[in-house]
């Protein structure tokens, strides 16, 4: 007899439930584990068929029902290979978007320095407060495993960690359980000391795993936070001579270079200061929060992506910059930039 589908769910209903609370499990529980819709009785009958097949046992009379270790084994099967190519589907279609973005911003900012002969730049769309969507450990040999780390903004990071001893592919499929079960959905801030240490216990001798795994998503979220930025047309400041003079040049042109500063010039953009509502901030001379840049106007504009994600662009410039073109050149590209996301996501 082979496993049809009501059985398989049926299976997997058991597993999972005995997973979360060691427990046998009976039938009545899995009526409410399933979509099946099906009564007790029935569900029974399907339990009676699993056990002859092997699948599950009685502990003891009366009692619910376990998984035995071709259960298990059907189990893990199911869901490493389902949860593989979920992975590997996610992981080429991120490379390759991830990939299309940072040339597509590439490109906006030289477009934008040939059209407005300033100086621009843009930085990479971000998740404020990233959380965690998906953890998969996997076994890549006797003494490494992978971690598997999905955060928001659908951005993929692979560790690998190092074991002690050989994990059961069981294991490996309790801590996954364990892990996705606390941490989905959490900020790295979430994730609070409470939360590990119960984890911990419930994980017993494979504790140091998990807070192994709960770093890696934490070096993982703080990577992903910090910026990236994409300059362009810095040679158009020696265009302007109240600009041109060589200590200002070169004190701008590192600036561009160094780009620390124009993280936080284009992050304070991002969070607000006014331009909440119209996406557009000007800052003139001494108004600008970056030294090097007194003598020189900035106009940033917020584009957002969904999802809140959310980048800056700057276009800098002297103080006589056209800033009906500059303001224009930006709402062209924040709605172009826009309907291009629009038309990806409905694609």
């Amino acid at each position: 007899m082979e496993l049809d589908e009501r059985k398989k769910k049926i299976l997997q209903a058991v597993i999972r439930n005995y997973l979360e609370t060691g427990e046998p499990v009976g039938s009545r529980t899995i009526s409410k584990y399933t979509d099946l819709n099906l009564s007790s009785a029935t569900i029974r009958n399907e339990m009676a068929d699993l056990e002859e097949m092997g699948y599950i046992l009685q502990p003891h009379t009366s009692a619910g029902r376990i998984p035995s270790d071709k259960g298990y084994r059907f189990y893990v099967d199911a869901m490493m290979e389902e949860k593989n190519r979920e992975v590997v589907e996610m992981n080429e279609l991120l490379v390759q978007r991830q990939d299309k973005m940072e040339t597509l911003l590439k490109q906006v900012a030289r477009v934008l320095a040939q059209n407005t002969q300033y100086a621009t730049m843009i930085s990479a769309p971000q998740t404020k407060r990233n959380k965690l969507k998906f953890i998969q450990l996997s076994k890549v040999d006797e003494e490494q495993l992978l971690a598997v780390i999905v955060i928001e903004g659908n951005v993929i990071k692979n560790n690998i960690l190092s074991v002690q001893e050989e994990l059961t592919d069981e294991t490996i499929l309790k801590l996954n359980i364990l892990l996705n079960t606390n941490l989905n959905g959490l900020t790295i801030d979430e994730i609070n000391l409470g939360i590990i240490s119960r984890m911990k216990q419930q994980a017993g001798t494979h504790g140091a795993i998990v807070g192994e795994v709960i770093d890696a998503v934490a070096e993982a979220i703080r990577a992903e936070e910090d910026l990236e930025i994409y300059t362009s047309g810095t040679n158009n400041i020696f265009r302007y001579p109240e600009l041109a003079d060589q200590q200002r040049a070169s004190e701008l042109i590192n600036t561009f270079e160094e780009k620390q500063l124009l993280g936080e010039l284009l992050q304070e953009t991002t969070a607000g200061n006014g331009a909440e509502t119209t996406g557009i901030q000007v800052y003139i001379g001494e108004e600008t929060p970056v030294h090097s840049m007194k003598d020189c106007s900035v106009v940033t504009a917020t584009y957002e992506l969904g999802d809140g994600m959310k980048g800056t662009i700057g276009i800098v410039g002297p103080k006589r910059m056209d800033y009906d073109k500059v303001v224009g050149t930006l709402r062209t590209i924040q709605t172009q930039l826009d309907e291009l996301y629009r038309k990806k996501d409905n694609d």
